[in-house]
């Protein structure tokens, strides 16, 4: 299919909620909400993090610049974005699932927000209120519908033609229609109902690795999906109690799941409380499983505590006696907990969510599979986090990664670009205009360009947020030259709230 800016087929008409309505003008095809104010100050709640309440189409959005003709496709993030009040204190990782998207071609520029149907969000629809408390409060085990909310609000990826938006906690995969953003329900693997956020896609095989993690038995689950959109492997790892996860690695043949030290405190789970808790004392754990190895086949590097949400990349590499090597790097927390006492007073300011203390920096693990042995190094003091790379090299080695620049604020947001060369250990930045921000950065390559290009012959895609005037804007980075700043900037016709991954899906 086609996904340049086209027009409706012949016989539908264009409401404002979506690109091809239905046939009649009647039928509603768009939700909008009732506004709602907070009843106490959030700084979730509040500026570019505030919600927004209807879904909008524009198109030729006006462009400062000149948006580059090899850039063309889709270009997508997926948010937290409340529908109703939230019911008791609230967390910005509670809100329904909303979906930004800008389809790109020819030099021009469209836009369009939905919300993603979910079950829940169904559920509190019919009812008119919100039906779920967040994951600040104690889970409610006696809601009939479960006790945590599946919103899907977390991640988007591509996948065998089908664009899947997943939820961080682990939650089914709701199926998007692209380029108008209609929710098509769920997958329908068997053995994996529920899937966390960020699997990782194969490019060169076109399979994509995926996991889930529960607080009950099974606590961690893992699975390979088919090039064709089947799962085609899956098997439980065993762990000594649940654990939080929230991102994986793979390589050209082994996939990577941890065992952090970041987790629910065992003794009050078994008091049927939950509280997450830091243990310095106790190694964190780094699993190496064969692509389709089963849980019995999971080696476990130990490493230094730690905690990290996203990864960059992984690869494997031989040394010079010959032994493979896998070289991972992420973005690793040393301190994640706001409330620690142990936490260090240099850091100054760092953001926070609830409980959660962000100050993650470039770090390298390279593991010796031959001698069981770790090596780690801190690459960079520079904040980042939402890092990504060239998706076409996803599990082979690669030289750059793209990462937002972490400021010393509460609330998690990105005041710059900083392009890292994981071969020369060098870094280039753009710092964003006093009173600018900026989301995850997305590397886009060149249309047309060979698989084998460098990794950053193409473009860095993030949205900008103007907080003096609560403009938002699609800002587009020539990646080679990350210093120079936007190449060109799209003004979007609406302020788009701060959020979470990104995609891009090439025409």
């Amino acid at each position: 299919m086609q996904r340049g800016l086209v027009e409706p087929p012949a016989g539908r008409i264009r409401c404002r909620g979506c690109l091809w309505a239905a046939p009649e003008p009647k039928e509603r095809c768009h939700m909008d909400a009732t506004p709602w104010t907070p009843t106490q100050p959030h700084r979730y709640l509040s500026g570019f993090f505030a919600p927004v309440f209807d879904e909008q189409v524009s198109d030729w959005l006006p462009v400062e610049g000149e948006l580059p003709r090899d850039l063309c496709g889709t270009f997508i993030r997926n948010s937290s974005n409340p529908r109703f009040a939230p019911k008791g204190r609230y967390h910005w990782f509670d809100g329904d699932g909303m979906l930004h998207a800008l389809e790109i071609a020819e030099g021009r520029a469209r836009y369009r927000n939905r919300w993603i149907r979910t079950k829940a969000f169904e559920a509190e629809s019919q009812a008119g209120t919100g039906l779920w408390s967040g994951v600040t409060e104690r889970p409610d085990f006696t809601n009939p519908r479960g006790p945590f909310k599946d919103s899907a609000n977390t991640d988007v990826v591509y996948h065998a033609g089908r664009l899947l938006a997943l939820w961080w906690l682990g939650g089914e995969p709701y199926v998007i229609s692209l380029p108008d953003l209609q929710t098509c329900g769920t997958t329908n693997w068997p053995g994996m109902k529920t899937v966390s956020a960020h699997p990782k896609v194969d490019a060169r095989t076109g399979e994509m690795m995926i996991f889930d993690y529960k607080p009950l038995p099974p606590y961690l689950t893992y699975g390979v999906v088919g090039k064709n959109g089947e799962l085609v492997h899956h098997t439980t790892i065993d762990l000594p109690g649940p654990r939080l996860q929230h991102d994986m690695a793979i390589t050209e043949h082994y996939s990577l799941v941890f065992d952090m030290s970041l987790m629910w405190d065992p003794e009050l789970l078994a008091q049927g409380k939950t509280r997450v808790r830091f243990f310095r004392d106790r190694p964190s754990r780094i699993g190496v499983l064969p692509r389709y190895g089963t849980g019995r086949d999971v080696r476990w590097f130990s490493c230094a505590p730690f905690y990290m949400y996203h990864t960059i990349n992984a690869w494997e590499e031989t040394d010079t006696d010959g032994n493979t090597r896998i070289v991972l790097v992420g973005c690793r927390i040393e301190n994640p907990l706001a409330d620690d006492p142990q936490n260090p007073a240099s850091e100054g300011v760092v953001p926070t969510i609830g409980f959660l203390r962000l100050a993650p920096r470039l770090h390298r693990w390279t593991l010796n599979l031959a001698t069981g042995g770790v090596h780690e190094e801190t690459l960079d003091d520079t904040l980042i986090e939402f890092s990504r790379m060239d998706n076409r090299a996803l599990g082979y080695r690669c030289r750059y990664g793209y990462s937002g620049r972490v400021p010393q604020l509460e609330t998690i947001r990105f005041d710059g670009i900083v392009k890292h060369d994981l071969h020369r250990g060098s870094s280039q930045q753009f710092r964003f205009a006093p009173g600018w921000h900026g989301g995850e950065t997305t590397f886009v390559p060149r249309q047309g360009s060979p698989s084998d290009s460098p990794d950053d012959d193409g473009y860095v895609l993030t949205f900008l947020e103007d907080d003096a005037t609560q403009t938002s804007y699609l800002g587009v980075f020539a990646a080679e030259q990350i210093e120079r700043g936007p190449i060109a900037k799209v003004r979007l016709p609406r302020r788009v709230p701060t959020g979470y991954h990104t995609y891009w899906v090439p025409a």
